[in-house]
């Protein structure tokens, strides 16, 4: 025979279960983590970072950095676009003012002039070491030729400046986030102008996120918005119609605003038009980066892995083991609280924590695992309903066979009962010992008959086959019936039953049910209560409903077990270590009974101070019941 599990062996199965169930979790986490890793996701990620470039609310400048315009009024005033004489007359105004440098971007050699004018230019742009023309390309080593301008401004040499679009790596979106600072070891034009005010960057290690890319040294740029920093229009400075010592120890950048080219202009994180931001802007951003070493640090991948981890694990224990309600705040919660703080990260020190892998994890574990839990929910109601079906077809074959043997059992009962009554009402002698034997034989049947009754009446429940058959009767004459049936078994005890009945009218009950209603709570008050007791039953009427109640002086029910009192079945702890019989039926017949009315039944008691049971009974009733 094999023997049922210990409960040891239970637990420890379970927890085997629980660890295997944890660890199949763990798995799967790894496994997405690992795939998500693998996946290029800079677009999406890159566009996340320009929502918290937009969101910034404080983000100052260094305030060295000035901008001067050629604008399509420019080329009206001065019809056409300033000559190289007009550039050498605005170069000598702002070197004359201390300008700290002045850069030219845009392409000088197209500039309108005389040979002698570009010549003049010339010599201001060479004489003057911290005046640069910025070029929009780099060159190789050995090829800086291809950096100088042609004549007659062949004197005169790029600085290369390029802007770095996002178009074959990282977002592929067209957008400008990076600056170049090195090329095969030599710094570029930004990294000399920002070398002015903070020499520390002249060491690339000490710029703030720089990374190596292709065999440069790169780093984000901390933008601000368009028009952020101070401009002014080339007719003003020259036509001297603006404070020239604005330009004191600043650095000047001279470009264009014509909206002619593409090329004046990159797409911002703040603004993906084309013509966003213009080129000096860009420059002006970029220096200023430098000057404040402000520029936003990377996070290492290896965060970008703990963070999906992290989220596949949570989100796969959220789904699988939390409630619906529950899970959905739990992640909602965490995802806020995530995204507020990579927010508060970049505005804060200007850390950039990867968002991208670690949302698409969450979005992907909660959508692949749903499915899988609604298909084990959905296989566990089945076989739950499944068992319950099984449970219930063995329900009703029990009631059955309970309500069969017990009417089977009637029929011999009421032969004891006859032959015992009988014997008693004969005139033959019987002995002391027979006489006590047929009395034993009597109350046993009495009580077999009893509890058979409970049987058949448990059953009809079951099967929903008692019905209301409501008559107007008076309450009082219902107690009274059931408390001279009951007289005997009290003066045995020598208990005292006191009644204390109020007149009153008439009121719809089934006067048979409400009668075993009445006898059990009698009856058992009489069982339970000590003897020389006394036992309260008394009545009242108001105004919606009548008022039984049934008080005695026995032990009383501990409180613990008051909530399972009316349950079927169900004996006291008290109840069952004492020789006093029961079924526990009674009450729970009784609460059905009196429910069956639309009224309620409910007990009184404290452990040591004896019981009261009140029962109410609505004057109306509002149908019959089933």
């Amino acid at each position: 025979m094999t023997l049922p599990p210990s409960p040891e062996e239970t637990s420890s199965s379970q927890k085997r279960g629980d660890y295997k169930a944890l660890a199949l979790r763990i798995a799967f986490a790894l496994g997405i983590s690992f795939f998500i890793a693998q996946t290029n996701l800079d677009y999406l990620e890159s566009f996340l970072y320009d929502l918290r470039v937009r969101t910034k609310v404080l983000n100052q400048t260094s305030g060295n950095i000035e901008l001067i315009y050629i604008t399509p009024q420019t080329v009206q005033l001065f019809k056409g676009f300033p000559t190289a004489k007009e550039q050498a007359s605005l170069l000598r105004g702002l070197v004359a003012e201390g300008a700290k440098a002045v850069v030219y971007d845009f392409n000088v050699s197209e500039t309108p002039g005389s040979v002698d004018e570009k010549n003049d230019w010339e010599s201001s742009l060479v004489e003057n070491s911290n005046v640069f023309v910025a070029g929009r390309s780099t060159a190789l080593k050995g090829e800086e030729k291809q950096l100088s301008l042609p004549d007659p401004l062949e004197k005169v040499t790029l600085a290369p400046a390029p802007k770095t679009t996002d178009l074959v790596n990282f977002a592929k979106d067209g957008v400008t986030r990076r600056m170049i600072l090195t090329y095969q070891g030599r710094s570029l034009l930004p990294v000399q102008l920002a070398s002015l005010f903070n020499p520390e960057i002249k060491d690339v290690d000490k710029v703030r996120g720089h990374f190596d890319f292709y065999g440069t040294d790169q780093a984000y740029i901390d933008f601000h918005r368009a028009k952020t920093y101070p401009s002014t229009t080339f007719e003003d400075v020259l036509n001297g119609r603006v404070d020239a010592s604005r330009f004191k120890n600043k650095i000047v950048l001279i470009g264009t605003d014509l909206g002619l080219d593409e090329g004046e202009y990159i797409m911002s994180p703040y603004n993906r038009e084309v013509t966003a931001m213009t080129r000096i802007e860009l420059q002006a951003n970029t220096i200023d980066t430098l000057i404040r070493n402000s520029g936003p640090v990377k996070s290492h991948k290896a965060v970008n892995w703990i963070f999906i981890l992290l989220a596949s694990i949570l989100t796969t224990h959220v789904v699988l083991t939390m409630k619906p309600t529950r899970g959905l705040m739990i992640l909602g919660g965490t995802l806020a609280g995530f995204i507020v703080v990579c927010i508060l990260a970049y505005w804060a020190a200007g850390l950039w924590l990867p968002m991208a892998a670690p949302l698409l994890t969450i979005f992907l574990c909660y959508y692949f695992f749903i499915p899988y839990r609604l298909i084990v929910e959905n296989r566990r109601s089945w076989e739950y309903y499944q068992k319950n079906k099984l449970l219930s077809q063995v329900e009703e074959l029990k009631t059955n066979f309970i309500s069969m043997m017990s009417h089977d059992l009637k029929t011999p009962i009421a032969r004891i009962q006859g032959m015992t009554d009988m014997i008693l009402s004969d005139n033959v002698q019987l002995s002391a010992q027979q006489r006590e034997a047929v009395d034993t034989i009597k109350h046993s049947s009495d009580d077999l008959l009893k509890f058979i009754n409970a049987i058949l009446n448990y059953g009809k429940i079951e099967s929903q086959g008692v019905q209301l058959h409501l008559q107007s009767k008076d309450i009082n004459n219902l107690l009274q019936e059931v408390i001279r049936k009951h007289e005997f078994l009290a003066k045995v005890k020598r208990i005292q039953i006191v009644s204390e009945l109020e007149p009153m009218f008439p009121v719809p009950v089934d006067a048979d049910l409400m009668k075993q209603v009445f006898s059990n709570l009698v009856e058992n008050a009489i069982k339970y209560s000590p003897e020389d007791t006394k036992i309260m039953v008394s009545s009242e009427e108001t105004s919606t409903k009548v008022v039984v109640q049934v008080a005695d002086q026995g032990p009383g029910i501990p409180s613990d077990e008051l909530q399972n009192i009316f349950m079927k079945f169900f004996r006291s702890k008290n109840a069952k270590s004492s020789p006093i019989k029961g079924s526990g039926l009674g009450l729970y017949l009784a609460k059905y009974f009196t429910e069956l009315h639309r009224g309620r039944i409910f007990v009184e008691s404290s452990h040591g101070n004896g019981s009261t049971f009140t029962v109410e009974l609505p004057i109306e009733q509002g149908g019959t019941h089933a």
